[in-house]
């Protein structure tokens, strides 16, 4: 038995402890799931090769997050579409949320086609792939056919069973459509399957809420196993490091500069404080790699911080995990296509790289949010445009360092357009983006607001007449401003009730 093993375990456990501890005195979840990112980090390093025991703790937490995906995506469409009232609100918020998913990644694939093409990334690299086996990728080739088949369930079982989200939201949305056509003429008859919907929607939440919890310890352990892993030396990664920087730079650049100009200009809010406010949204992303994965924390923090209406929350957000993904479907596919372009020396025109741009934006119509899918991106890009697919074998030592931060991108992504998709419709609650960050275990209830001063001492009433009555006495100040707009009484989900 190694006796190291045990001891990166029981270090483990004792940091979960401290966690525990922090958390009992109600620390701010971000923080918690900061100080679990930087110990993963120190365990990580401490015990590079012990960590047998500490990484299935985190891959724990990943596996309860995809299971509760496909309950959770088809549970907010049903719950959101037939809270919507009517099927043209469906058209509206659906098409706008396919526009700004699409119109998000493509911003991303026109920024990493500059960059690369400007910093000149491949250039006098050698690309030599002779030794590379042609058929290495086939597993992971798809052709335009299989992707727009893939959007069509064949088995919803077995879809869900996969993790298929794209089907899972056409099943979902045609049901919940059907209800919604139905209810309009016979409202009586739809309203049990309606109290169905949404019972099951607060079940599955709460099941969430659960599995939130876990988030900082999750961390820890999954930071610690890539912390571990990242074990490249300086001459294994100085071919490919040009392609490592430039693929954060353009991540980066277009998660926290592209957003937060499009929220600025279109959505009308301060980026700084949505960056803020979907902080653990993107740390779990990050270190998770898996936008699906990632999907309750988001949804979660749109509507509890952000102000997005839980049915556009949990229409947008999902779809967000399989359509535009402008990390792994715009970032990743198009930077590896210069690299390879570049470092063949193959003659690429304004045409070919208009065709590339056409190429990677397709492809992000029907992607998958977990680990891996933009190997799969880009190797559809690189089938469809001609390139070997054997560049792409070269550059798989830094492609898992690359996904954390292809990941968080994609995660912010859904989540600006999810908050312009209800910015548009004129539904983003200000007042709740506004608020402080509370958790949902440090919310005050409405039980613990300031109280009002005693009754002063009673005086004969004057006689009742008209002034006396429009001299009606206000409520004593901070009765109402001392309780968040989620603790008010009998408003068990305020958004929806709003």
């Amino acid at each position: 038995m190694d006796t190291w093993a045990l001891a990166a375990l029981a270090v483990t456990l004792g940091l979960f402890a401290g966690i525990a501890a922090l958390s009992r005195r109600h620390l701010n979840f971000s923080v918690l799931t900061f100080i679990g990112l930087f110990l993963g980090v120190g365990v990580g390093y401490v015990f590079r090769d012990h960590l047998d025991y500490v990484e299935p703790l985190g891959q724990v937490y990943v596996k309860l997050l995809m299971t509760i995906v496909a309950p959770l995506v088809i549970v907010s469409i049903l719950s959101s579409i037939t809270s919507l009232g009517s099927t043209s609100q469906l058209k509206r918020i659906g098409g706008s949320s396919v526009f700004w998913l699409l119109a998000l990644n493509l911003i991303a694939i026109l920024l990493t086609l500059g960059l690369s093409l400007q910093l000149g990334v491949g250039n006098g690299a050698d690309l030599a792939t002779q030794g590379v086996p042609t058929g290495t990728l086939d597993e992971f080739k798809e052709s335009f056919a299989e992707v727009f088949l893939g959007f069509f369930p064949s088995n919803i079982v077995s879809d869900i069973a996969e993790d298929k989200i794209i089907p899972i939201i056409m099943v979902s949305v045609a049901v919940a459509v059907a209800y919604s056509m139905i209810a309009e003429s016979k409202p009586e008859s739809m309203a049990p399957i309606k109290g169905v919907i949404d019972g099951s929607r607060e079940l599955v939440f709460k099941v969430v809420g659960f599995i939130i919890k876990l988030t900082p310890y999750a961390v820890l352990a999954l930071t610690a196993g890539a912390a571990a892993t990242t074990s490249l030396t300086a001459d294994a990664l100085k071919p490919l490091l040009a392609l490592l920087v430039v693929g954060y730079l353009a991540c980066f650049a277009h998660a926290y500069v592209v957003n937060a100009v499009v929220l600025r200009v279109w959505a009308d809010v301060n980026p700084f404080v949505f960056f803020r406010k979907i902080f653990p949204a993107q740390l779990t992303a990050f270190t998770t790699q898996s936008s699906a994965g990632t999907l309750p924390v988001t949804t979660g923090l749109l509507t509890r911080r952000v102000g997005v209406p839980a049915d556009i929350a949990g229409f947008t957000a999902p779809l967000g995990t399989t359509i535009g993904m402008p990390g792994c479907a715009g970032v990743w596919p198009v930077l590896l296509a210069v690299y390879a372009v570049n470092g063949l020396g193959l003659s690429y025109g304004l045409a070919d790289y208009a065709v590339l741009v056409f190429l990677a934006l397709v492809v992000s119509l029907g992607t998958a949010g977990v680990p891996g899918t933009a190997t799969v991106t880009a190797t559809t890009v690189f089938a469809a445009a001609g390139l070997p697919l054997e560049v792409i074998i070269l550059t798989l030592p830094i492609s898992a360092i690359v996904d954390m931060a292809r990941t968080l991108n994609n995660v912010t992504a859904a989540a600006v357009a999810a908050t312009l998709v209800a910015r548009r419709e004129g539904r983003l609650d200000d007042a709740v983006f506004a608020a402080p960050d509370l958790d949902d275990d440090d919310r005050p209830g409405a039980a613990t607001a300031t109280a009002p001063e005693p009754p002063p001492t009673p005086v004969p009433e004057p006689p009742l007449t008209t002034a006396a009555l429009l001299d009606t006495p206000s409520f004593p100040p901070g009765l109402l401003g001392a309780c968040d707009i989620n603790d008010r009484p009998n408003l068990k989900n305020p958004v929806e009730a709003r």
